[in-house]
């Protein structure tokens, strides 16, 4: 599937894909993972914005990357394979 990384601030979140279901990550300027979570296709840019600074789920970060999936159920199964794998700081456990 298509994968896109840009800035984790307004201007970039408005060029994300809002066509298909995602799984997105946002992470420090290194590359580490801070959260992944799941959009629906048509909120994609919604949901990532509620991450930013003065959103409702603040989660720091220097960049978000986002990968598209065929539908919502193959993004929850990949979303719940990468946060196993990686833990992520700000992924609550049981949520």
């Amino acid at each position: 599937m298509t994968r896109k990384t840009t800035k984790l601030n307004p201007h970039g979140i408005d060029k994300l894909p809002d066509n298909k279901p995602v799984v997105y990550r946002i992470q420090t300027e290194g590359g580490r993972n801070n959260y992944i979570g799941i959009a629906k296709r048509g909120r994609v840019r919604e949901r990532v914005r509620e991450h930013l600074a003065h959103g409702a789920d603040p989660i720091p970060g220097a960049k978000v990357q986002i990968e598209q999936m065929s539908s919502i159920e193959a993004a929850r199964q990949k979303e719940a394979r990468t946060v196993a794998r990686s833990k992520p700081p700000y992924n609550k456990r049981g949520k």
